[in-house]
């Protein structure tokens, strides 16, 4: 189990000091536009979710253990996330943009967006699957009236 920990530590780690240098306040910024958009707490799902796997295949460790270690997680991981996600977006939003991002999704609209998305998101997933078999459908039957 130590060596799992140290073996995803070093990972982060090394993806971290990968990734370009970015401005200590824009990295802080874009932490708060996550946590207004709602994307820190998707992030914070998946850690639960991984959480759930690795308890699945390591049965034998103590709760106790898993809370520390989870809770060390959700804080760490999303901020070196936050960290190599940040050069990505430095490319394409500067400062003032992800600021004004912020007051958006900090306004009464914008927090209903932010609320609605992962709804809207599951829901348009389910319609889209359904319009993808569909579209399969009937891309089958013309293909097999011309005979392929």
């Amino acid at each position: 189990m130590k060596k799992i920990i140290l073996i995803i530590a070093l990972t982060i780690t090394s993806y971290s000091v990968s990734f370009g240098q970015v401005d200590e306040n824009y990295v802080k910024t874009l932490k708060t536009m996550f946590k207004v958009t709602g994307s820190e707490e998707t992030y914070s799902t998946v850690i639960k979710q991984m959480f759930t796997m690795f308890k699945e295949q390591y049965s034998n460790v103590e709760e106790k253990t898993w809370v520390e270690l989870e809770k060390e997680f959700q804080k760490t991981s999303i901020n070196d996330l936050v960290r190599m996600l940040a050069p990505v977006y430095v490319k394409y939003l500067n400062q003032e943009e992800l600021q004004e991002l912020i007051d958006f999704y900090s306004s009464p609209v914008g927090k209903k967006i932010a609320q609605s998305t992962p709804l809207i998101t599951q829901e348009s997933m389910q319609i889209g699957q359904e319009w993808g078999k569909k579209i399969g459908e009937e891309f089958v039957q013309k293909m097999k009236k011309k005979g392929y």
